[in-house]
């Protein structure tokens, strides 16, 4: 996740970072430890390539998710295709003679 933050505090002496954000009038505090930071910067530019960085990153991780969603739908729908297929015909040849069939001797 990244973000252009307005102010944030930081001291030497601390493992946290105190980030200053404003909606809606108020000032909102989001405590982020140090070492979860990955990219402080002034320079916006540097900033926006590194953004844009992340999010083809993310685009890509996301296609990934999607292909392999996809497959896993083509294969749940082979696998439901050949079993009904399997069920059809076991039922076209249960009844038939020539199928062996405790049922029909425990039945009969």
């Amino acid at each position: 996740m990244g973000f252009a933050v307005p102010k944030y505090i930081a001291s030497k002496k601390s493992e946290n970072v105190i980030f200053l954000f404003q909606r809606d009038g108020k000032v909102i505090r989001k405590w982020v430890k140090l070492d979860e930071i990955i990219l402080l910067t002034d320079d916006r530019a540097y900033y926006e390539k590194v953004m844009q960085q992340f999010r083809d990153v993310e685009e890509q991780q996301q296609r990934l998710v999607d292909e392999a969603h996809a497959q896993l739908e083509q294969s749940m729908t082979n696998f439901v295709e050949t079993m009904h297929a399997q069920i059809h015909d076991y039922e076209e040849i249960r009844d038939t003679e020539d199928v062996p069939c405790i049922l029909k001797k425990t039945l009969a």
